[in-house]
């Protein structure tokens, strides 16, 4: 496709894999993953959080194919956070993606890696140079030598966020799971099924996580089923054959809609803080069909634990929150309980059902919640709160510490911590008071540094700085230029 690439615009990329015949995935990932004011991508490349997903799994080969700079920037990062394995990749030029023969070479790749003595599953992802281009996944075949083939589109131009991408391939594994499943016997789980009814957990959280959960549910006679995203391919088996899904991460749109075509219910929010965990235990004993009598219980014999530990460490001083994980609202509601001002909550995840109860719970305290929110919003939020902490993504953290705003970085110093009952009542009270504490040293650096150049003026000069602001106007003519000339295809 002559001139299509990386920087060609969201919008030629759309109309082009449209044009490819790709209408109906862009418009299921357009349900699935409703955009806000900003319709592209404002953190990482969402492929990321699809090739996240597979990357953790055992026995599980990942392919990508996209242009070569996609391809390393996105195995740099999955090596930064920690993969271990090494990423697959079919190149392409202009002629194989032409021509076709890109999907030969695909094809040529996955069965190559079809070893059944390596690998249960190989997952191949188209980035968006395919996907615009039409590359057919869907026409690779199911399984080779018992191996099974999972094609999935992840294009930046289709998936908002990388927490969402998750949900791509999460959605396609279930529901390559889920046919197995109905077409016959199937693997058990590694550890054995047990007597007891589970609940499976949808959405990524910290190791403990799941663990305190089934501490919960143990006195309903219930226990936690797997986490989806899965670990192994029999996991999602397992996962599959729970009787209520916990949404604890909202957005995993596609992955419920495979748990509801096999008949199970789902719950929405999470057991965080005292009332949080109260709500969520009486909506799982309702699921259930469990007596009111064994839901106080359980209740009972947690909710005391959880108030003693948030009065143990409270927190005080106002903070804003936002990223892109889609557990923002878990995180405000427990701030909230230990004592927090939270006035502003912004999620990079769009609004679903599942976020309804922590939603309604965040807004009956004057919380502002934004979904969609773009880093302008968090920015304006943290400008115009001015907290005493500002918790969010790696450029509003940078934004803050500009205004001598103490700030931590969402997915590494809050997402990396329990959250879940009494393990996460205390858990970010040491970590937001030392940062709140830090707003002297904040101050003291800022004034340190007052004066020193900033934009254009940044660095170190022996002179002067020679400004231009004739070459500056010249250049925004050009861009004003080229807004109006993108302004006028759309229209078109």
């Amino acid at each position: 496709m002559d001139g299509l690439g990386c920087h060609s615009g969201a919008t030629r990329m759309e109309a082009a894999a449209r044009a490819a015949g790709n209408s109906e995935l862009l418009d299921g990932y357009a349900a699935d993953y409703p955009t806000g004011p900003h319709d592209k991508p404002q953190s990482m490349c969402p492929a990321f959080g699809s090739l996240r997903v597979g990357l953790r799994m055992r026995r599980v080969a990942t392919v990508l194919s996209g242009s070569a700079c996609c391809v390393y920037g996105l195995t740099f990062v999955s090596h930064f956070y920690g993969a271990r394995r090494s990423v697959g990749y079919v190149p392409f030029n202009s002629e194989t993606l032409v021509t076709g023969k890109l999907f030969e070479d695909i094809r040529d790749a996955v069965h190559e890696l079809a070893d059944p003595d390596r690998y249960d599953a190989v997952v191949v992802t188209n980035l968006c140079v395919p996907t615009a281009s039409g590359v057919p996944l869907k026409l690779l075949p199911n399984e080779i030598n018992g191996v099974r083939i999972v094609g999935i589109d992840v294009p930046g131009f289709g998936i908002p966020t990388h927490a969402e991408a998750k949900d791509v391939l999460a959605g396609a594994m279930l529901k390559y799971a889920r046919a197995e499943i109905e077409a016959g016997p199937v693997a058990s789980p590694a550890q054995g099924r047990g007597d007891r009814p589970t609940v499976a957990l949808l959405g990524e959280m910290f190791p403990a996580d799941p663990m305190m959960i089934g501490a919960l549910l143990a006195p309903m006679g219930l226990a936690a089923g797997p986490v989806v995203p899965c670990r192994e391919w029999r996991e999602l088996y397992a996962a599959l054959d729970c009787d209520v899904v916990a949404a604890i991460h909202p957005f995993y749109t596609a992955a419920v809609r495979e748990f509801r075509n096999a008949g199970r219910k789902v719950v929405g929010s999470a057991p965080v803080g005292h009332d949080g965990t109260a709500a969520w235990l009486a909506a799982i004993g309702e699921a259930f069909g469990i007596s009111a009598e064994r839901v106080a219980a359980a209740q009972n014999a947690f909710l005391p634990g959880i108030r003693a530990a948030l009065a143990a460490k409270p927190i005080h001083g106002r903070i804003t929150i936002s990223g892109y994980e889609g557990s923002e609202l878990l995180v405000a509601r427990l701030l909230i309980e230990s004592g927090a001002e939270v006035p502003y909550v912004g999620t990079a995840c769009a609004k679903s059902e599942w976020s309804a109860p922590d939603l309604d719970w965040l807004t009956a305290r004057g919380v502002a919640v934004k979904f969609r929110a773009s880093l302008e919003d968090d920015c304006a939020a943290m400008e115009g709160f001015q907290p005493d902490l500002a918790i969010g993504t790696t450029p509003v953290v940078q934004k803050g510490k500009e205004l001598g705003i103490p700030a931590l970085y969402f997915t590494n110093l809050i997402s990396a911590r329990p959250l879940m009952g009494p393990a996460g009542a205390g858990s970010l009270a040491d970590v937001v008071n030392a940062a709140i504490g830090n707003r002297d040293r904040m101050s003291r650096m800022r004034g340190f540094f007052e004066g020193v150049g900033r934009g254009d003026t940044a660095g170190i000069w022996e002179g002067s700085p020679n400004l231009r602001p004739d070459f500056r106007a010249v250049h925004q003519k050009k861009l004003d230029k080229a807004a109006r000339a993108a302004k006028a295809e759309e229209m078109i």
